[in-house]
């Protein structure tokens, strides 16, 4: 198999894992003077990019694209030395 192939499906897969090891948890704590307020995981928080869920899978994404270049370009070199 063609190790350009190879190395993109590794770094494709290396990414995602660390895209989803890495994403934050999905709960905010703020205190102000005596006042806390927590909103846990349990709630349906939407912002710019929408719902948390929308947010964590882009991100992911995101991490398994970069992986993905980073293997393909590790792959390029490796096969220039041949």
């Amino acid at each position: 198999m063609n190790l350009k192939i190879v190395l993109l499906v590794v770094g494709l897969v290396a990414g995602a894992l660390v895209g989803w090891v890495a994403t934050p948890s999905p709960s905010a704590e703020m205190r102000v003077g005596g006042v806390e307020i927590a909103v846990d995981q349990n709630q349906v928080a939407v912002g710019p990019e929408g719902t948390i869920a929308e947010s964590r899978t882009s991100r992911i994404a995101l991490f398994a694209a970069i992986g993905a270049v980073i293997g393909l370009g590790i792959g390029f070199v490796a096969d220039r030395r041949r």
